[in-house]
């Protein structure tokens, strides 16, 4: 079965099942069940498309092959160069997408500058959660550690839905963030960071990972200033030995579910591990343009008395700060992702 048959049957399956009572019963499974029937129906339009340009790129060969009216021949050319660079677009474009995993495990750590950093950790996870909102995505926290003040040390969760990696994939790195503390008595602008590490969540095939490699220990959820919240040990720490990877999560209030959010982070850490490594193999030539997305790289900064935050990569700058912190930040991933 080819492609087109797979994704056809696959197709049908899911109209089967969106019109099944007991699916409808169930406001999670359709949205599951809508989300990959408008991918498979995006890339049957875009195999139809590549099969309408292959049978013209046949015809117009067969013109050429004539070799009659030197005239018809020119456009003939004209024509096939135009066609034979459409489907090769569209060729690159389903190669980089099948590669691409749909969902991400977002990680955001405050840096350098105390409870400031912390904050602008939180506000950040706003920004990504306010866009990923109206963007119709999933959120589930995963692990987080907050500050006294309301911040966080570190939040780490997971964002699914259509094309959400492709989208994110460009916000990994250090973002700066300038502005005066509501705490500063002297009006000296303070400059924080926090890092943002965008993680393709990956699938069990993708990475295997042996029973044997990890180490499991369990403990008590803790809230800010890390006093113990729980009676009971649900919180998960997991490592993995051959790596030395050390996992957390304390979210839920069931051990099982914890312990299936550590592997999915774990995996998701494992993944990148793996395709940075083919990455740097490839040299991939977007990477070269827009840096390494390595969280140490500082990418961009948020310019509170200016109102701009600049992108250090692309040296591009936008305004209306609030609005950005607020979730609207299509300008800046268009940008990207053009």
């Amino acid at each position: 079965m080819n492609d087109l048959e797979t994704l056809q049957h696959r197709k049908e399956e899911l109209q089967q099942k969106l019109a099944d009572p007991q699916t409808l019963r169930d406001p999670q499974k359709i949205k599951e069940l809508s989300i990959e029937f408008s991918k498979i129906e995006k890339r049957l339009s875009e195999l139809s498309r590549m099969m309408e340009l292959q049978k013209k790129i046949e015809e117009t060969k067969e013109i050429l092959k004539s070799g009659k009216d030197e005239e018809i021949l020119a456009l003939a050319r004209e024509e096939l160069t135009m066609l034979e660079k459409g489907l090769k677009t569209l060729e690159k474009k389903q190669v980089g997408e099948k590669n691409l995993p749909p969902d991400v495990i977002l990680e955001i750590r405050a840096g350098a500058g105390g409870e400031e950093a912390s904050l602008f950790a939180g506000e950040l996870f706003h920004m990504y959660t306010q866009f990923a909102k109206k963007r119709g995505w999933d959120i589930l926290t995963l692990d987080e550690s907050r500050s006294d003040l309301g911040g966080f040390k570190e939040i780490i969760f997971e964002i699914n839905g259509e094309d959400v990696y492709k989208i994110l994939q460009f916000e990994s790195g250090v973002h700066r963030v300038q502005r005066i503390p509501e705490t500063e008595k002297t009006g000296r602008i303070h400059t924080s960071t926090a890092s943002v590490a965008v993680l393709p969540k990956a699938r069990e095939i993708d990475v295997e990972i042996k029973p044997q490699d990890i180490r499991v220990e369990f403990f008590r959820s803790s809230g800010p200033g890390g006093q113990n919240v729980n009676k009971v040990e649900t919180a998960v720490r997991m490592t993995h030995i051959p790596t030395g990877l050390v996992i957390a999560s304390q979210e839920s209030r069931s051990q099982q579910k914890n312990r299936e959010h550590a592997l999915d982070i774990l995996r998701a850490k494992l993944f990148e591990v793996k395709r940075e490594a083919e990455a740097k193999k490839i040299g991939a030539t977007r990477r070269e343009q827009i840096g390494t997305a390595d969280r140490s790289e500082k990418i961009r900064t948020y310019n509170f008395p200016q109102d701009r935050v600049t992108d250090h990569r692309i040296k591009e700058s936008w305004h209306n700060i609030e609005s950005i912190m607020a979730g609207n930040i299509e300008n800046i991933i268009e940008a990207f992702n053009t």
